[in-house]
């Protein structure tokens, strides 16, 4: 997990590695994309796997958050943009620390759960 920093979104929380897609970019070339400029590791396609999929809405926008997991990668992981990330650390499912981003730690919990698909934000 990677404790944002000097970001101005939810400093001082934990993440995962996480991104924007990029115009003409799928999801998984972006999270390939995303583990290498943020953790220096080198992940295959065939090697992602979607486990999660939550549709949030925001006060002024919508969007959809796509959770991968990946078995193997090529390299160790390292803090890769330093200016934006202060800690880079492994921890446990059973030892997570307290201080990360609410939809991560939920979608966490479904992950674990089984559950594949969530909705945030909307009224019934």
């Amino acid at each position: 997990m990677l404790r944002r920093f000097n970001t101005g979104y939810e400093d001082g929380n934990y993440s995962m590695v996480a991104g924007h897609v990029d115009q003409g970019e799928s999801f998984a070339q972006c999270m390939i994309r995303e583990a290498r400029e943020e953790a220096g590791i080198l992940i295959e396609p065939e090697d992602l796997k979607v486990v999660h999929v939550m549709n949030k809405k925001y006060l002024d926008s919508e969007r959809v958050h796509v959770f991968f997991t990946a078995d193997k990668w090529e390299g160790e992981a390292i803090n890769r943009e330093p200016t934006k990330c202060d800690d880079l650390s492994w921890f446990s499912l059973s030892n997570l620390p307290e201080n990360i981003i609410l939809d991560v730690k939920k979608a966490i919990n479904y992950i674990q759960n089984k559950i594949f698909y969530s909705e945030e934000g909307y009224k019934n």
